[in-house]
């Protein structure tokens, strides 16, 4: 199992060496020892805009978790995005908080299999799309709720141009696997980054 494991590993980072990933740096803050996160998304991906009517500078209270201390609706914020290449035959969608004290940041929404001819998202997936499992367990979406008195958290909220029509992918996925297949598949992306803190 160990050797397996080991192996696991070394294709990884191989792959990582090979197609050359971005990385996200996160440094030290406050003393909470956040580590650095890559984000996955190949160098040479392209990118187009994206934008939201209902966040902009921060989050409105529909759009925060409903949970973890916090009271907001858990709607899932509405999305546009415009520039998505030729070649597109799917979009994906997600929401990573990238200082989250975990170790591995949290994935807060994960959907995938989007029609590639779609420009927007409401506040729910179309049918024929996925909403994969978040790091809370959850299908969907869950907001925003950092811990009390930590540092400002940062959501990246990102829609992927992909070159394939599906996943192939089960809703109940892990994050991680997901987003491990998704990345050999990222044409262009489009992100917009909201800070949020209690």
């Amino acid at each position: 199992m160990m050797r397996t494991a080991a192996a696991i590993v070394s294709a990884a980072a191989l792959a990582a060496g090979t197609f050359g990933y971005h990385h996200t740096p996160r440094g030290n803050d406050g003393g909470f020892g956040y580590h650095q996160v890559r984000d996955g998304i190949p160098q040479s991906a392209g990118h187009f805009r994206v934008s939201s009517p209902d966040v902009r500078t921060r989050f409105p209270a529909d759009d925060l978790a409903n949970g973890f201390g916090c009271t907001g609706s858990n709607e899932q914020p509405r999305l546009t995005w415009s520039g998505a290449p030729a070649g597109t035959r799917s979009l994906a969608v997600t929401m990573y908080d990238p200082d989250a004290p975990t170790g591995s940041g949290f994935w807060h929404w994960l959907a995938w299999d989007l029609p590639a001819t779609s420009r927007s998202l409401d506040r729910a997936v179309p049918a024929g799309a996925v909403a994969g499992t978040n790091d809370a367990g959850q299908l969907g979406y869950v907001g925003p709720c950092p811990p009390v008195g930590d540092v400002a958290h940062h959501y990246e909220i990102t829609v992927y141009a992909l070159d394939v029509p599906t996943l192939g992918l089960p809703a109940a996925t892990p994050p991680a696997a997901t987003m491990f297949t998704m990345r050999e598949h990222i044409l262009a992306y489009g992100r917009m980054t909201v800070t949020a803190k209690r």
